[in-house]
Order: C-alpha cells, then structure tokens, then sequence
C-alpha cells in the first residue's frame, strides 16, 4: 500500500471514531474554543476604545491650545519678533503749550540675506551708485558671511529706497522703522537729549521717558506701533527760542568759549527755557562730539563768583546777626594763611550792607561770613543745597564740589565765590528761594501746579529775608554791576559774578567765568533769569566782567521774553503811567 493509500485509511479511521463514542469530547472543544474566541474580540474592542480616546484627547488638547492662541495678542503666541516691533513707538513730546518738541517719523532700513546673495561684488557695486559713502569692503564681507541676517544701512530716505528697489538685487530687502524727529533742530537740544539707532533714549528727557518704563517695556517686546501718550514738558519752545539764540549770539560776539541760561518760574520751580552753547543737532547727534553733548547748565560745575554774595548776605541777615543798617569796615585787606582778600574796586572806607552788596565788596562779604561762622556758613548752603546734587528729572546733573575740610580761609573765600563749584543750575533755583518768600522748591521740567510745588518746597529762610533781598537786588539792579540788565516796565534786579578761571591748579588773571543771577519783576518776582558766559574776551563798552556781557544777555532775554510769559511793564514811580505812543 502506497504512503498516500495509508494516510487516507488513517484518516477515515479517525472520522469514524470521532463520529461515535467521542462526541462529548467534541462538544467541551467546541466550547472552548468559542470562549477564546470571544476573549480576543474582548481585548480587540478594548484595545481600540484606548486608541480612540487617546486620539480624541490629543485632538482635544490641540483644539483647545488653538482656541486659546485665536483669542490671545499676538504678542504672546510668536517668540519671533514682528515687523511691527521694529516700528514701536515713542511717545511724542510737546511744550507747555501743545507744540512738538520731539515726535517718530516712518522709515525703512535696508538688510541683506547673505545665503540669497548671487554676486556680492557686484551687488556692493550696484549699491555704492545710490550710498556712494557705503564702506565697500564692510558690506562685502557681511554679504559673504554665513549668517541669515545683515544690516546694510539703517534709516534710508524714501529716494534711496526707490533707487535701491530699481536695482533689483537678490537678497536685499527693507524693513520698516520709526525715526525719531526734532523740528526745532538744536534749540532744545539738551533738554530734550537724543536717541540711539534703535529709537531708544540714550541723553536728556528721552532717557528720562525710557528710565520710567519704557525701556523696560522694550526690551520683553511689550512696545507696539501704538500712538501712546504724549508727553509735555514745562518747556516754553517761543521762550527756549529766545534763549538759545541769546546765548549763541553772545558767545560769539564777545569771543567765548561757552555760555548758557535758564529761566525758571519762582513759584512753581518749572524750568521754561534752558539752553547751553556749543549745542548739537538731535537729529545728527553724532556730529556734535563731546563738545556739543556738554549740557554745562547742569552738568557743568563752576565757582560762580560774586552771585555767592548773594547766599553771603541772605545767611547773615537770616541768622539775625546782621541786618540792612548794620555797617562792616572794609578799609583795608583781609591777609589770611598767605593769601590777601581785597576788593576789585575797593571804596577803601566802612560799608553799610546794602552798599557791601552794590559795590560787591569781597572784604565786607567775608566779615559777614566770618561773624556767621564756619558751621552756619555750611549748614547755610547746605539748606540752599548749593552743595548736594540738585534733585531733578534731567539725567545729566553733576554733583556740586566742596573743601573736604573747611577751614576759616574757605570760609572767606566760599563767601565770594570762591572754592566751591556749583551748576549753574542750581544757582538760579538757591536764587529763586531767596526772592520767593523763602522757599526752595526742586526744579522740574514737566508741568506743575503751585499747589503741587508747595507739597514740595522746603522753608529755608525768613520772609523777611527774601523781602530784604529783593531790595538788595534791585538797588544792584539801578545803581549797581546790574545796570545793563535794565529793561525798561519790567524791574529787573540781580546780581553780578566775576570769578577768575582756574587754569591747571590756579587762578588766570585774564580769563574768566561770568554770570548774572536775575529776577523779575522784583517788586513781585515771578521769574528766575541766570546767564552765564565762559571766558569771554569782551563786552558791551570794551570791559570783559559780567556787568558788560552777562547782564545785557539777561537784558535781551526778558526784553523779548517777558511779553510772550503774559507779565505786564509797569511805568512810573507806582506803575501805573501809560506808555502813550502817537
């Protein structure tokens, strides 16, 4: 019998034997078989339910994180910076009367993507014909560099863009930026300031605007093209105008070497006008140079000279050791520690105060100041703060310089002007205290109320001796070194100061630093007038000292300035003549 013949014998053997006595062991099989099989349907249908419940989840999370990025700023939902970054903007600033001192234009900067650049030969050739002044190798070796990004040029005109564009250059593009302008160029310059590239504020009250917040916003990217609040300053531009083109004109006509005014409401302690020559333009601040960006007004200390005598006087009648009857001898020089105080033009004879005052006599003005003594003398100026850094929102302040040791001779010559250096800035505000009822109030520039300098000010010396002293200033003002500051209705009284220049450790017999401390209209002082002139080498009449070009600078400010700040002349012995015109 063949294999194959065999197998099917088996097989039919095996039927037969299971159709028979077998049949309920088929049965438990079958049973056992359907049991497993409803066991891997079981485990099919649960394992699928897993896997869409783990699909519905993830679907829902993903829904879910785009609901939320659909209704957040997009700030929030992009590390990538937008292009409207790059145009964020800057809060426009204006003066006291609504006009712009400073506000963003638009602009477009021109970038390259080097990895896109065919030929940066001749790209930087094709550029150089619209920026001939284009550093040629600069730009070649950014077009040749690996990365992604580079800047070409910031800041262009909208013609260069266009003849940029009709180029046609691979890989060069521009994107949008705002530029800061100044339309009155260098007029406000050092208040104002300037800023950088990236419209960020790097000097004056653009640096004053960043350090309140808005740098900080900048830089986690919460700035925007949002118009934003404007700013407005105490700054009066038709009288910062006036100022400027003072000082400018005085410089230059007695041949100094700087000079430089404020004018500055007494009550209020608001700053309307502030300029300092050499100056820069704003809006090109790189071509000033470390010439122009010196704001000496306040950043500049001096040792103001006789304006001192002014603070000398006040201190003594204040400290009731003094008063305007009193009389000092002032025959003869003082000699101390080797040196010899005299006068300039000495009366060589006993002085009452307010002839000490008017002649400026540095021997009468040192006895005062020696009956005072050092400790009150000190503390005097301290509560002037003519020696502590001046508060204000202005960045650029120098702190004020001082003997580390005062002795008897310091004393004497601080009493002058002499030995300590001071802004001039904080000069005129000390001056304003003295003629303001006696009030020292911080200067601002941004606007303020009398109400709110009140909540400010600080009393430092007597009513009756701001009103001793605005007498003193104005029979200085009449009869004395104030003379030429005269401005017919508007009853100016000051101050002169004369103080020789030190040149390398020691005093120039012919170069000087004036100044003239002013107030108007000193029968009722509204306003505050300090000028200054560094190193001039004439003056009205021919003489160099402050009476011949410091004070007919503040003549010409209040002359063209008083009208525009609403303050009314008066003519007469009790004001009330008419000036009549036919």
């Amino acid at each position: 019998m063949s294999f194959l013949s065999r197998i099917m014998v088996l097989k039919s053997k095996a039927h037969f034997s299971a159709g028979g006595n077998n049949r309920p062991a088929e049965a438990g099989a079958n049973v056992t078989f359907q049991g497993t099989r409803k066991k891997s349907a079981s485990q099919a249908k649960s394992r699928v339910a897993i896997v869409i419940a783990s699909f519905g989840i993830a679907y829902a999370v993903i829904g879910g994180r785009l609901v939320q990025y659909g209704v957040a700023q997009p700030e929030t939902v992009s590390s990538i910076g937008r292009a409207d970054n790059l145009m964020a903007s800057r809060p426009d600033i204006l003066d006291r009367n609504g006009e712009i001192l400073a506000t963003d234009i638009r602009t477009v900067s021109l970038y390259a993507e080097p990895h896109k650049i065919v030929d940066a030969d001749e790209a930087v050739e094709r550029l150089a014909t619209v920026l001939p002044d284009l550093n040629a190798r600069e730009i070649y070796n950014k077009l040749k560099s690996n990365s992604r990004f580079q800047w070409l040029r910031r800041q262009l005109t909208p013609k260069q863009q266009s003849e940029i564009l009709a180029l046609g250059i691979p890989g060069i593009g521009f994107r949008p930026e705002k530029r800061r302008f100044y339309p009155g160029g260098p007029t406000a310059a050092h208040i104002l300031g300037h800023v950088n590239i990236d419209n960020r504020g790097v000097a004056g009250m653009e640096r004053y605007i960043d350090s309140q917040g808005l740098a900080d916003l900048a830089a986690i990217g919460m700035t925007s093209d949002a118009k934003l609040e404007p700013v407005k300053l105490s700054i009066d531009v038709r009288v910062q105008n006036i100022v400027r083109d003072v000082i400018d004109s005085g410089m230059k006509n007695f041949q100094a070497i700087a000079a430089g005014a404020v004018v500055m409401d007494v009550h209020t302690g608001e700053v309307l006008a502030m300029a300092s020559v050499p100056d820069y333009d704003p809006n090109k601040p790189a071509e000033g140079a470390e010439e122009g960006w010196m704001n000496r007004m306040s950043n500049g200390t001096f040792e103001m000279g006789s304006t001192f005598k002014t603070f000398t006087i006040a201190m003594g009648l204040d400290s009731g050791k003094v008063t305007l009857n009193d009389s000092f001898d002032a025959t003869a020089p003082i000699r101390i520690g080797g040196f010899t105080i005299k006068d300039f033009h000495g009366k060589r004879r006993v002085l009452t105060v307010p002839e000490i005052f008017q002649y400026s006599s540095n021997i009468g003005t040192a006895k005062i100041a020696d009956l005072v003594g050092i400790p009150g003398h000190k503390e005097f100026l301290t509560r002037l703060g003519l020696l502590t850094k001046l508060p204000t929102e202005l960045p650029e302040v120098k702190a004020p310089s001082q003997p580390r040791e005062w002795k008897k001779i310091s004393s004497i010559t601080i009493s002058f002007g002499h030995g300590v250096s001071t802004t001039p800035l904080q000069t005129a505000v000390a001056g304003a205290a003295l003629v303001n009822g006696g009030k020292l109030i911080p200067p601002t520039f941004l606007p303020r109320t009398e109400e709110q300098a009140s909540e400010l000010a600080t009393a430092v010396v007597k009513k009756s001796t701001s009103d001793d002293m605005r007498y003193l200033l104005r029979r200085n003002g009449i009869a004395g070194s104030g003379k030429r500051a005269l401005v017919p209705g508007f009853n100016v009284g000051g101050k002169t100061g004369t103080a020789d220049k030190v040149v390398n450790g020691r005093y120039a017999n012919d170069l000087n630093f004036n100044a003239f401390l002013a107030a108007f209209p000193i029968d009722d002082p509204k306003y505050i007038v300090l000028t200054f002139i560094d190193a001039p080498k004439t003056g009205e009449g021919g003489g160099r000292t402050a009476g011949s070009n410091a004070a007919p600078m503040v003549r010409d400010i209040i002359s063209r300035s008083a009208p525009l700040l609403g303050v009314e002349p008066k003519f007469g012995e009790d004001g009330s003549a008419l000036l009549v015109s036919y």
